[in-house]
């Protein structure tokens, strides 16, 4: 799941990951993402933190308090590159901290990271 308010940024994600053969699933906010959650279940999800109405860290927090999504692997994107904004990204939960612009390369690396450890739980959990 990518969840971003820039349509730019979703697409550019969107055909990454696509490309690499990955289902995709876009949200505009925090807001229209814990609406499709439930309904898809997501392996992963990258979330921007500047966004309206629920920023990426209030939408992280909410997935994390969660019981059935706190395991689901949450990336912080932004622009913002500060020592202040990736701590605040772990406190809330995150799993990682990817900086904009990124690289098909470096969502790809996220995604096999991260969706093999989602699977791997789980398979634990069943």
């Amino acid at each position: 799941m990518v969840i971003d308010d820039s349509n730019t940024i979703r697409r550019s994600a969107e055909i990454f990951l696509k490309a690499s053969g990955c289902q995709v699933i876009l949200a505009e906010d925090g807001f229209d993402a814990l609406a499709k959650i439930s309904n898809e279940n997501p392996d992963l999800i990258f979330v921007d933190i500047m966004m309206p109405r629920l920023d990426g860290y209030q939408t992280c927090s909410l997935i994390k308090r969660n019981a059935r999504y706190k395991t689901t692997p949450v990336i912080m994107l932004s622009s913002k590159d500060g020592l202040f904004d990736r701590a605040r990204g772990r406190m809330v939960g995150s799993d990682q901290y990817l900086t904009k612009p990124f690289t098909q390369e470096t969502l790809i690396e996220a995604v096999q990271i991260y969706a093999a450890k989602a699977k791997s739980h789980q398979k634990e959990v069943d």
